[in-house]
């Protein structure tokens, strides 16, 4: 689902990963799936989201596999050396272009085999402007002295960071994650979206060039490493706009929405009562989330087995309402509401979790909303995911009306299994 911005973005949020965006020592990826559910409730129809890691193209696609990540609008990967857009992952290639200058790969392999001190990284981290080593922290900052001056002598412009105690890459001077997000922000304004506001987020070192864009809000997660602390005591204590959060990881992200009022930051996921859970207005990228999120619950036994809830979904879906499972097969959609009853807390105590991406509204006919989604269940280690299609009547007095949801598997599904697949 590629979409095309028509006017300035409300939010641009541009987080790193590791550590960041996601949080590691989490196992439920708790923090990460609250960011989710409001990013698709509140801001995923105007707002945009960028992804800027140090990961290369290879080692981003697998952490995609291993958490509940939301899909990008742009991914700026291997330290802000590549910038791509959408799904298909196109390559700006203006941004190559600029990188060119003052670079060549085969001098920067030269010089750094002298230094017997630095261990090259995997070769899917080797990328045609980037190269990245391990190096002790001890020595870090002499080889970095000293091979500066060497690529200096050899006429190369370069840039070395060092972050994450052990990670040192060599850029062009042009590139870093820093330069990326000023790149992208001229380009959005020179085509007239240029966002409202913009968050920058990160935890390490090659995260500070993030913080040093102008007019840009900054976010560094309380867990962030000695390193950007030590930045931004240096270089941006008495800035206000860049703050130290409470939180780790993505709850700081969505903290920091709050303190510098940005936007919504109430998160569906911390409202305990699916009934209390109501959009001010009529939104159905909010009935998406709330249901399928209430889905969890239900299944997870952490709502009441009640009528009423049944009662009040099944209200909500039009008398003659169809539900198309993956599999082709056709029924009625106050049916399959009747089914969930079987289904409560079947998955208590297990690792079960479920999501949305890239919830997209648009109103078709007055008073008709078609929304397109990809809907994911991890149950355990297995996950799997379909693209949906929701169609939503507004009625006098009873607000969004469930009236046809088509789903069939994703792509990128790693189970089709129909017997199992409720909704």
């Amino acid at each position: 689902m590629e979409r095309l911005i028509t006017s300035p973005p409300r939010l641009m949020i541009v987080s790193d990963l590791d550590h960041t965006m996601v949080d590691h020592h989490d196992p439920e990826n708790l923090s990460l799936l609250r960011f989710n559910s409001l990013w698709e409730h509140a801001y995923r129809h105007d707002s945009l989201l960028v992804f800027s890691t140090g990961r290369s193209p290879t080692l981003y696609k697998e952490l995609r596999k291993e958490k509940p990540l939301l899909t990008p609008d742009v991914t700026i990967m291997s330290v802000g050396t590549e910038i791509t857009y959408g799904n298909s992952m196109v390559p700006d290639h203006g941004w190559v272009d600029t990188l060119n200058n003052k670079w060549d790969l085969k001098v920067v392999k030269e010089e750094t085999g002298n230094f017997s001190e630095l261990t090259l990284q995997a070769e899917t981290e080797q990328r045609p402007h980037k190269v990245s080593f391990y190096v002790d922290k001890s020595k870090a900052q002499e080889v970095t002295n000293e091979l500066s001056q060497r690529l200096e002598k050899r006429g190369l412009d370069v840039k070395i960071i060092y972050s994450g105690g052990m990670d040192l890459d060599i850029l062009p001077q042009g590139a870093g994650k820093g330069q990326a997000l000023a790149y992208l922000l001229k380009k959005l304004k020179s085509e007239g979206k240029l966002p409202l506001n913009t968050l920058a987020c990160g935890d390490s070192g090659n995260d500070a060039e993030l913080f040093s864009i102008p007019d840009v809000y900054g976010v560094m997660v309380s867990n962030a490493q000695e390193e950007l602390l030590k930045w931004h005591a240096e270089n941006a204590k008495d800035n206000p706009k860049v703050i130290h959060a409470k939180e780790r990881c993505a709850g700081g992200i969505i903290q920091a929405i709050g303190e510098f009022k940005l936007g919504p930051n109430l998160s569906p996921r911390d409202v305990s009562d699916f009934l209390e859970c109501k959009a001010e207005n009529v939104n159905p990228g909010h009935e998406v989330v709330k249901f399928f999120l209430f889905y969890e619950r239900w299944r997870r036994g952490e709502v009441e087995n009640s009528e009423a809830y049944i009662a009040s979904l099944k209200a909500s879906c039009h008398p003659g309402g169809v539900f198309v499972h993956p599999s082709g097969a056709e029924k009625s959609l106050v049916d399959t509401i009747d089914e969930l009853r079987k289904y409560h807390g079947d998955k208590q105590g297990k690792k079960f979790r479920v999501w949305v991406d890239q919830v997209l509204a648009k109103e078709t006919t007055q008073g008709t909303w078609i929304v397109k989604l990809d809907k994911w269940e991890q149950s355990g280690e297995e996950r799997r995911g379909c693209t949906a299609t929701v169609k939503f009547t507004a009625k006098e007095g009873q607000g969004l009306v469930w009236e046809r949801v088509d789903q069939s598997w994703s792509e990128e599904s790693k189970l089709k299994d129909d017997s199992s697949w409720i909704i």
